[in-house]
């Protein structure tokens, strides 16, 4: 045997030796950890974090060929990782599901290979010491008691409760707010007297562990609560001030590091039955963390990059909720907003709520729908009004396709009415919402419903549907008044060059809208349907003559002439397109119907309707404008009409 065989006999054997080597290393990796060093800090919730995210990284990216598995076990470990890998991305963007499936992945991996037990978990959360729990820990805890009664209604259980969504004085201000401190959720823990068990104890430890993973930090458990909304960022100083500050007032500066002051990451907020609500007691903890939240919780379907250039993201979540990231420099600070629409509680019914008035209200209301009618839904932001467009659309026939119009997909119709023919459409950064209306017209749709009228093509939009593109429109704006709101609609179509002259856009506009429902909400956060109101478009009379020919003297034509004439200047320059008026109104605390409905509006509203609906309708008409119909109205002068008293109480009427 030559020495060069010896040498290549060698070389296999060392190649050999390494690949067996490195086969058994990593069948180890893949095994389950038996010795894990222990110390201290063992059982903190950071070590424990970073456990977690080794074992599931290991999980996800093992090379199962390697470790030499039957093709059974093979197949069932791959279904598994890939069941995982889903999950992971999946619960970033809000799906409870997979949240749920993670959560008790990692529930497992703690007690089965991490060793928490119940004499070491506390080092993670002190439950057994009250004293040294912080109003963080003592929230999480209480939310997860009552989740286990109330699931999603939690939150609600616990602010009705307590009655925490009261205005109070904080701090010694002079002015009243909405706001939950640490303080109350410190009274209330005592008071729940609440006892856990070992799983219960480890379930609220996975939870904090998940939501600084790949959760939403404080706001995880919160966001997934039936509220209205929570938002992020929108309050307490920025780090850019706080740099600014240090360089001229040290104190201050002290006072911020001691949480004296509140941080941008200290602001957290929920959207409560209409209330704007402070949780003093919740904190972020870093910009570092609120910033991670902000970038995690856009991403669903992959709406693109948000950087400095691009500094907003609107998008909509898993779950249907809408979310708005706002960063530096186009905000003073990282912010989102998430807003939340509970399509099973979006009936007429639930704005009424059994108030005085409120059945005919909800009859009125349910005429217009199947009358047809042209209606804006108006008022401030946080009103309802896509709760109550959601309301509304329940009455729409069956055999009407309806067809929706979005900047973000936020009624999610179909999810109410999984049998109907409902098409939703929204804009992209390659699609704008003139082509998607376009794309619409040729979709067999006798409805059209625009989500939000905020912009100016997005009116021009909607009076292009209203006109040519469907059977009846609805859509909402933020207009105040109902003059404001033909206004709003006439400038955008001028802004936007569709016309010229205000007086022509003014006249498609008020041609177009038959009716305004306008929502209201009061400084309690009360909401309510503060007016209905008719347009009622005037009609142009010609009232010039020839009378001049009839006069002998020069004197007399001139006269004759300039009657003509001012006749003429009124029409150019003071012309009156429309009136308006009430036709319902919340007056101390009741619904009255006031004026009635014009003639065209109840023919063309009949004709709309079935058998059944305008028997049913003539019957309300009846009974509430019967006599005052019988008038004849003049629609080119203010229209006077005898409005019903209730109570000793006259409604001011609009007109």
């Amino acid at each position: 045997m030559t020495i060069t065989n010896i040498i290549l006999i060698l070389v296999v054997l060392a190649i050999g030796g390494y690949v067996i080597y490195y086969s058994i290393k990593k069948k180890q990796t893949a095994e389950v950890e038996t010795q894990i060093d222990v110390d201290d800090k063992t059982y903190t919730i950071e070590k424990m974090i970073e456990f977690v995210k080794k074992r599931l990284d290991e999980i996800t990216k093992i090379n199962l060929y390697d470790i030499g598995l039957s093709e059974e076990e093979l197949k069932r470990r791959k279904n598994k990782k890939y069941e995982l890998k889903k999950a992971l991305k999946g619960c970033t963007y809000g799906d409870v599901n997979d949240k749920k499936y993670v959560k008790e992945l990692i529930f497992d991996l703690l007690e089965k290979e991490y060793g928490v037990t119940e004499s070491n978990i506390s080092k993670a959360i002190p439950f057994d010491i009250p004293s040294l729990l912080t109003a963080q820990d003592k929230f999480d805890i209480l939310i997860y008691v009552y989740k286990k009664e109330f699931a999603y209604e939690a939150l609600t259980e616990l602010i009705k409760k307590y009655n925490l969504a009261e205005l109070k004085y904080l701090n010694g201000e002079t002015k009243p707010s909405y706001a939950i401190t640490a303080h109350e959720i410190e009274e209330i823990y005592e008071k729940e007297n609440v006892t856990l068990s070992f799983a219960d104890k480890l379930a609220v430890v996975v939870q904090r562990i998940y939501q600084h993973y790949k959760g939403y930090s404080s706001i995880d458990e919160v966001r997934d609560m039936n509220i209205d909304g929570v938002s992020g960022g929108v309050s307490g100083l920025p780090e850019s001030f706080l740099s600014q500050v240090a360089q001229t007032d040290g104190d201050y500066l002290n006072q911020v590091a001691e949480h004296k002051v509140p941080r941008a990451c200290d602001s957290i907020w929920i959207f409560f039955q209409g209330k704007s609500i402070r949780l003093a007691f919740l904190s972020f903890g870093t910009e570092a963390e609120l910033k991670r939240v902000c970038q995690n919780i856009y991403k669903y379907n992959n709406p693109g990059q948000l950087s400095d250039t691009n500094g907003y993201k609107i998008n909509e979540m898993k779950d249907g909720s809408r979310v708005v990231v706002v960063r530096p420099s186009f905000s003073e600070t990282w912010a989102f907003f998430v807003r939340k629409f509970d399509v099973k509680r979006s009936t007429l019914e639930q704005w009424f709520k059994g108030e005085v008035g409120s059945d005919e209200s909800i009859e009125l209301l349910k005429f217009l729908v199947k009358g047809a009618r042209i209606i804006s839904i108006t008022g401030e932001q946080g009103c309802g009004k896509t709760t109550m467009l959601m309301g509304m659309i329940e009455n729409i026939y069956e055999t009407m396709n309806i067809r929706v119009q979005e900047t973000a997909f936020e009624l999610h119709l179909r999810k109410i009415y999984p049998t109907r023919n409902i098409l939703t459409f929204r804009e992209t950064e390659t699609i704008s919402g003139q082509e998607g209306l376009d794309v619409q017209k040729k979709t067999d749709g006798s409805v059209n419903i625009i989500g939000e009228v905020a912009t100016d093509p997005v009116a021009a939009w909607m009076i292009q549907a209203a006109q040519v593109a469907s059977k009846f429109t609805l859509f909402t704006h933020h207009a105040k008044t109902f003059p404001n709101l033909v206004t709003a609609l006439r400038n955008s179509m001028l802004r936007i060059g569709q016309f010229n002259n205000e007086k022509t856009a003014e006249e498609q506009v008020v041609q177009v809208l038959n009716f305004d429902i306008h929502l209201t909400k009061d400084f309690r956060g009360k909401r309510y349907v503060e007016r209905i109101t008719e347009c009622i478009p005037v009609e142009e009379k010609n009232e010039y003559t020839f009378d001049h020919r009839k006069e002998k003297t020069l004197e007399g034509k001139f006269d004759k002439f300039f009657d003509n004439a001012t006749h003429y200047f009124e029409k150019v320059t003071d012309r009156k397109l429309y009136t308006y008026r009430n036709i319902l109104e919340y007056v101390d605390g009741e619904y009255v119907i006031t004026n009635p409905i014009t003639e065209n509006n109840l023919k063309e509203m009949r004709m709309n309707m079935d058998e059944a609906d305008a028997e049913a309708f003539d019957k309300f008409v009846e009974r509430h404008w019967g006599n005052q119909l019988r008038q004849t109205v003049e629609v080119n002068a203010e229209p006077v009409v005898n409005t019903p008293k209730r109570r000793g109480r006259r409604p001011k009427t609009e007109i």
